[in-house]
């Protein structure tokens, strides 16, 4: 077992002096409380305007062709996937639009395409039922339909029904929205359904490649026979690294957003989205940006912490860092180690004692193992740059192994 590391101070820390000024306290009133465990709520959602502004047009070209574009949201850990898939979901709910969102979380446990479509008709139904307009005639039609289908230890059966043929997971699918397209969608006056996949990386029973594909193949169908269905999902950024290439239709199918860490625009527009006041949110700003390099959770983090104090002097900010850098360590950092090997802890502890910032694998054959890189990689500590190397996914982590024995 590997032993809690002990934090040392930093020597950044220890010998960091701050011009004294005239003190200002100012009274922090938090409007919107972070939440870094979180994703933001849709209505409290800061930044990435550039997706938003490309989302909606898809929407929009959507309604006017009959058939809307599907979408990939790659990005590290902690960058803020969950948060803009659920913003992009409440979009489609406005009058404007009247897309149903389908929102599923992707579970580990799902074995095959066909229980990934069990989940996703089953959470399409529940969406269906929480439409106002549907009457409720329909919706008493709507809980029959649900219960057509039954899974007995994982065999797909029809209740009163001849199609046996609904055994794979395309075809289920298929056939079940078909009969909403038909029949539900148009008395709930939708125009059309989004399903949006959180964590699509977590479904490991099926290679990524096969499982992009097959998603492609399934929902370019509905759209070729007119039916406005189509996916949005979540997903680390490698997740077309097993493709061939560019011209994979899996790859090419799929509009991306490739996530990066917020700018100091977006990091100034968070602060003032979380505490009201004005006159200290451009100095606060710079601050964060230069603690965090715009990584949300970080500034969900520390903005929770801020929220916390009764009063802050805007110039005395690093007088606090060491104690809210503490509370990373003890509520994410030893997280993060705890579920490292002995081995795989000095292995990382090894590198973040480097000179370099990013470390090629193939330079240190003799001294580090290979599989560590992809055990940390799948563990989210290290981040893939480029073919081969790899750094720490922050520099925050990357300090706290420093100060850690």
């Amino acid at each position: 077992m590997l032993t809690p590391p002990t934090m040392q101070p930093s020597n950044v820390v220890r010998n960091h002096k701050c011009q004294l000024t005239t003190l200002t306290f100012v009274t922090l009133r938090c409007v919107v409380l972070p939440e870094p465990n979180f994703p933001a709520r849709p209505d409290e959602f800061v930044g990435r305007r550039g997706q938003i502004e490309i989302f909606c047009h898809a929407l929009r070209q959507g309604l006017q062709a009959g058939r809307t574009a599907s979408f990939a949201i790659l990005g590290d850990w902690g960058i803020g996937k969950s948060s803009l898939l659920l913003k992009f979901a409440s979009l489609c709910s406005q009058p404007s639009f009247a897309i149903l969102p389908v929102f599923i979380s992707a579970s580990s446990d799902v074995r095959d395409y066909l229980r990934l479509t069990e989940n996703m008709l089953d959470k399409f139904t529940d969406a269906l039922l929480a439409v106002p307009t549907m009457q409720a005639r329909l919706r008493a039609e709507l809980r029959n339909w649900r219960f057509k289908s039954v899974d007995l230890g994982g065999v797909s059966l029809e209740r009163e029904s001849p199609r046996m043929f609904l055994s794979s997971g395309t075809s289920l699918l298929r056939h079940k929205l078909k009969e909403a397209w038909n029949h539900f969608l148009p008395h709930a006056q939708l125009r059309g359904a989004i399903f949006f996949l959180d964590d699509l990386q977590n479904i490991s029973s099926i290679s990524r490649a096969d499982l992009a594909l097959t998603i492609r193949d399934q929902f370019q169908c509905l759209g070729i026979e007119n039916m406005n269905y189509s996916i949005c999902f979540s997903a680390k950024p490698d997740y077309f690294a097993e493709a061939k290439g560019l011209a994979d239709p899996a790859v090419r199918f799929y509009t991306k957003f490739y996530l990066e860490p917020f700018t100091l625009e977006e990091t100034l527009d968070y602060a003032r989205s979380v505490f009201e006041f004005v006159d200290i949110s451009a100095k606060l700003a710079a601050w964060l940006q230069d603690k965090t390099v715009g990584h949300p959770y970080f500034l969900a983090f520390i903005c929770k912490y801020l929220a916390t104090t009764a009063s802050l002097q805007p110039d005395k900010l690093e007088f606090i860092w060491p104690a809210i850098f503490d509370q990373l360590g003890r509520e994410k950092f030893r997280s993060d180690v705890s579920q490292l090997s002995a081995r795989e802890f000095e292995f990382i502890h090894k590198f973040a004692n480097l000179s370099e910032n990013e470390l090629a694998s193939e330079h240190y054959t003799s001294k580090f193992r290979r599989e560590y890189f992809t055990r940390l990689v799948e563990k989210s500590l290290l981040i893939r740059t480029g073919r081969g190397r790899y750094k720490l996914y922050h520099d925050l982590f990357r300090e706290f192994l420093r100060q850690t024995e």
